[in-house]
Formats: C-alpha cells, structure tokens, sequence
C-alpha cells in the first residue's frame, strides 16, 4: 500500500481487513457488483454584503457509501458513522435492497496509487486559509467594485472552499484514493439610476489555491465585470421577440450546450430510452460544423477529476463528431448495461448519494471562422454573451433561457445592449442550424453547477463563438 493511499484510510479510522470484509458482505451470490466510497470533507463560506461580514461557516462531514448493484438493481445505504459495525450494517442493507441472501465472505484488494495524473496538486488547496484573508479579499472586492462607478449602490461577495478527501474499493479489487480542492469566488453588483435598478453577477474559480484569485488581479478583474453588467443594464433596451439569428459569444453561453444537449447524452436517460438522443448513436444530430466533448482530464478546472466516484480515471469522450453523434457519458453500471464504453464520468454529490452519469467539462470544439466575421454576417439578430437562469427537457431536448447580457446586432455591427431576453428552443434542432463556428474556443470562468435528480456537482462549460440562424427570442418588445 501507497504511502498516500496510508494516509487516506487512515483519515477513516479504517484499516484493510475491514474494507475487504465490509465487500465480502455485499458482494455474494447474485451481486454483480460492490463499492464503498469513504469521503472526508470540510467546506467553508464567508459571505458580504453592504461592506459587512453577513455569514460565515465552516462544516465538516465524513462517512461512507454502500452499493449493490444486480442486473439493473442498485442497492444502497450509507453510514455517517465509521465504526465497523455501523459499515457492516449498511453493507447488510445495501446487498438486502439489491435483494441478494445474506453473505459474510472476504474480499481481496489490490492496492493501487492515484491515478496517472495530478491535474490539482493538494499544495493547490485553500483549506487553510485563515478566515481573516478570505475577509480582506472580499473587502478588496466591495472597494473595487463600487470605484467602478457611483451608481453602484450594493455589492455581494461570497468565497467558497471546499476540501475532500475521497477512497474507494470496490469488489473487483481496487483502492484508490485522492485529495479534491475546490474554491469559487463571485460577485454580485446592484446598481441604481432614477430608480431603475439593474443586476451584474460575475466570478471564477475551479481546483486552485488562494493565490489564484490575486494573479493577473483576478479578483479586480470579477468585481470590475460585475460593476459594468449593472451599470450596462441601465441602459439596455427592450428585448425584441420573435424567431430571429442568434450569436454565441464564447464561454458561458455553453451553459446553454450543458442543459440542451449535454443532459440528453447522459447514459442513464438514454438506456431507458427517455432521451431525444436515444437509439441515435452514428446517425446525424447536428450541423457538421459541431464536435462536443467531455473532458474531466483539464487541469484545475472546476469539473475535472483525477478519477470519478467509482474511481475510474476521468477521460475525453468525443460525443459529437462533426455532427455525428458517437457516444454517451457513462457511468459503471449503464455502461454496463449499454455494452458501451466506460467514460470516468460516475459521479455523486456526497457519499449520501448515489452514483449517477454527470458531465465534467463540457463543449463545443472551435471552427475557423473569424468572430466579427460572424457577427458581420448577420442583418437582424441578437447577440448573446451571458446567461442566468434556465431550464430544459431531457425528453425532447425543449429549452428556455433568460440571457444576463445581450445586445442587438443590425446590419453587422452590435448596437444596444437589451434586457428581458430569453432564448426558447429545442437542443437537437438548435444544433441542426448551427451555420458558422469561431475558432475563438473559451471555457467558462469556473462557476458552474450542475443540477441531477436533486444532486449537485461543480461543472464547467465552455463554447467558441457561433451563429444558431433560428432561434425563438421571447422578450418585451415585439
């Protein structure tokens, strides 16, 4: 055993002997499959808002989860509690639900290392930054902000740490551990004229340390952008409605590939055939133009894992090819099911959680066109380049977003910037009308959180600049 993998059992109390029995309970006779995934987590929050401290937390969790799985049956418990018996009873419970007969065998493990790859190094974490240093950033950034401009009558800043500490084995002999810091900083800027008052969120972060947010004057960088989305809705204009061209602008706008399509080719929903993309691997889905990825493997990045919750090494799966559609994001079990390839994207919010096929870091590769020669080529049309909230339909893919920042384009050039935009559609058409892609790839700042089946995990989102040349444009003014 590791002298890493040492120091992470340890961090449960545990040893071997109870591992490799608590999977000998579970793993029998018509059990499939087992694993045990121990977490250690410790998240920490501090909050501002009007230059004042509003809320500050620190919490600690540790437990473990049990699963079973048997054909399409999935049996799991968890325990808060470490002690062997506690483990034994959820494996007892875990193989019950799977509905297998009660077993009381010993497993072997086979002990490995972390996986290949450190894409987040633990020297990167933020869990020991005092809270009087998180407090001075956030003072730095209320400053900033509202030097921007005197219309700024409010500023809300938050920054969250996150340190876990995670172990699996499972009954086909593996350990494997590793150490996962994840932070987020964002901005939220009110501002006031006449009485209109008007928005601006911004942020960023991913698996860094603290002193990402000062390099190239990060922080200022958020709370400036902040600042300039609600002093630029005050004077937006009307949205138009009605079916019209729409450009992307890179980065966060992919948010809208991750709900629309991304959802859509996650295995579950497709092995049970409730998916718009379902039964359409190798046919067309898409302009020939797109090529959608899944990449955990980006290092830093705010989706990437050295390995998923299963504790297989996270991977890049093509899943749009030039317009084809070539595979799906998978877990163990509906890879399994499937008989597909296995894609390192088993994840789960905690080990209260059962594990589900997420995305990591999804998005569109760039093309070659120019971006101005994009925007260029558009008579009438809206220019998005931020988003709030959305929501979609994983059954036929039926989208609504509001966009946070957006602008008219007409007869080639970007004009006012307008408010009370929300683009509706249908993800696997939208996809068909792509008609010029940037070669302007950019992922998003590090914000992102993805929503499943009442699970959360951090996500990252990322699109080159393109040309959708039909959308529905709800907004006010028509």
């Amino acid at each position: 055993m590791s002298t890493q993998e040492t120091a992470e059992l340890a961090q449960f109390g545990l040893g071997e002997l109870e591992i490799r029995q608590a999977l000998g309970r579970v793993k029998v006779r018509d059990v499939d499959y087992a694993d045990l995934y121990f977490e250690s987590r410790v998240s920490e929050s501090v909050s501002m808002e009007e230059g004042i401290v509003k809320r500050a937390t620190k919490s600690v969790s540790q437990g473990v989860g049990v699963r079973a799985t048997a054909g399409e049956k999935t049996g799991f418990a968890y325990s808060d509690e470490l002690t062997r018996k506690d483990l034994e009873i959820a494996a007892d419970t875990a193989r019950y639900i799977a509905n297998s007969p009660q077993g009381a065998g010993t497993l072997p493990v086979t002990h490995r290392q972390r996986p290949n790859r450190d894409l987040y190094p633990a020297e990167t974490s933020v869990a020991d930054i005092a809270t009087h240093e998180r407090v001075d950033l956030l003072n730095l950034i209320d400053a900033e902000a509202r030097r921007y401009d005197p219309r700024i009558k409010n500023v809300m800043a938050s920054f969250n740490t996150e340190y876990k500490i995670v172990v699996v084995a499972t009954s086909e002999g593996l350990l494997v551990g590793d150490v996962q810091p994840l932070s987020r900083l964002q901005v939220t800027c009110i501002a006031e004229e006449h009485g209109n008052r008007q928005i601006g969120t911004f942020g960023g972060g991913g698996r860094v340390g603290f002193a990402f947010y000062s390099e190239r004057d990060r922080y200022r960088h958020y709370a400036r952008e902040a600042a300039r989305q609600a002093i630029l809705n005050l004077s937006a204009v009307d949205a138009p409605a009605g079916i019209m061209t729409v450009v992307l602008a890179g980065g966060w706008p992919g948010i809208l590939l991750h709900e629309a399509i991304g959802h859509g080719l996650e295995a579950d929903f497709n092995r049970r055939k409730t998916s718009a993309f379902s039964n359409r691997i190798g046919t067309r889905v898409a302009s020939e133009l797109c090529t959608i990825v899944d990449d955990g493997t980006l290092p830093f990045r705010r989706g990437s894992l050295n390995m998923d919750d299963e504790g297989t090494p996270t991977s890049r799966a093509v899943l749009i090819e030039r317009g084809i559609l070539r595979g799906y994001i998978t877990d163990r079990l509906n890879a399994k099911l499937l008989g597909i390839p296995l894609t390192g994207n088993g994840r789960r919010e905690s080990f209260q959680s059962v594990v589900l096929p997420r995305m990591t870091n999804t998005f569109m590769l760039a093309g070659e066109s120019d971006p101005q020669d994009i925007i260029r080529s558009v008579k009438r049309g809206l220019y998005a380049v931020s988003f709030g909230g959305g929501q979609v339909d994983i059954t036929n893919g039926k989208f609504v977003f509001s966009a946070s920042e957006a602008y008219l384009i007409e007869d080639g050039a970007i004009t006012k910037p307008v408010k009370g935009a929300t683009l509706i559609g249908n993800g696997p058409e939208i996809l068909t009308r792509v008609s010029m892609v940037g070669h302007d790839l950019k992922l998003d700042e590090g914000i992102g959180t993805c929503g499943k089946e009442g699970q959360s995990v951090p996500v990252g989102v990322g699109l080159p600049t393109i040309r959708v040349d039909e959308i529905t444009v709800g907004g006010t003014k028509s």
